[in-house]
């Protein structure tokens, strides 16, 4: 029987085309969430990103996809999705400026910090919700392990410059936990912006955005509707996935 750390890939792409993505065929797959938060990250020209938890660097070839003078560095637990990461890298070009580090979010390495800004898009579910995703690389990636959100969240605003940036998707759903999670580790300026399905639909996902030692107050912002009635993109939201535009987070 074939282990899960010989899985097939498969050859995808973002952004209308311009970012190929290896990834695993099963289990753990990127779509859109991580590029609605590399849209999400507000960052200018020479600043420091870590995307925390960067799978196989969706977000971060996104993210410079849009700002190519950044310096990104992924943290990535699973071998397999940090090999995959760095071989996305070099694929479109972006060695230089995105390099991918193994470890955990329950032991950060040494070397990491000062960053401007922390993206990240933390396990969504709780070990006690439900069944387990079939695969360990899948649950890894879903499910929360010895790090819960709170520990997430507290990892990431250590790993920041003082009034730095972090910006998170979420589960609607768990957004009281990641604003608990945020008011216990000292961040303000909150901003909230909700992805919803369709227009009259609950939001599904969340975009979070807050600064470390800020007290500016908590901002709910118009958000972004998804998909028409017939199922498309809506134009919004086609200006972000396929045209690497950036979400109005201000």
């Amino acid at each position: 029987m074939q282990t899960e750390s010989l899985f097939v890939t498969t050859e995808d792409r973002l952004l209308g085309g311009r970012i190929g993505l290896r990834q695993p065929a099963c289990g753990y797959r990127a779509a859109i969430d991580p590029v609605m938060l590399a849209a999400a990250v507000a960052a200018k020209p020479g600043e420091s990103v870590l995307d925390l938890g960067c799978g196989v660097g969706a977000a971060a070839l996104c993210l410079l996809a849009r700002l190519p003078q950044l310096q990104i560095t992924g943290l990535e637990l699973q071998p397999e999705l940090a090999g995959l990461a760095r071989l996305n890298a070099e694929a479109n070009g972006r060695s230089e400026s995105f390099r991918v580090v193994e470890g955990s979010v329950a032991a950060i390495p040494p070397t990491l910090g000062g960053f401007d800004h922390v993206m990240t898009n933390p396990p969504f579910h709780r070990p006690e919700q439900g069944t387990p995703p079939p695969g360990v690389i899948k649950e890894i990636a879903n499910v929360e392990g010895e790090v819960d959100l709170a520990m997430w969240v507290k990892a990431s605003m250590r790993l920041l410059k003082p009034k730095g940036r972090m910006a998170a998707i979420h589960r609607a759903d768990r957004l009281a936990d990641l604003l608990a999670a945020l008011r216990g580790s000292g961040a303000g300026a909150i901003r909230i912006l909700p992805l919803w399905p369709k227009a009259g639909r609950p939001a599904g996902r969340v975009l979070v955005l807050a600064r470390k030692g800020s007290r500016a107050p908590l901002e709910l912002l118009p958000g972004l509707v998804l998909h028409r009635d017939d199922g498309g993109f809506t134009e919004a939201a086609e200006a972000v996935l396929r045209g690497g535009q950036a979400l109005h987070t201000s």
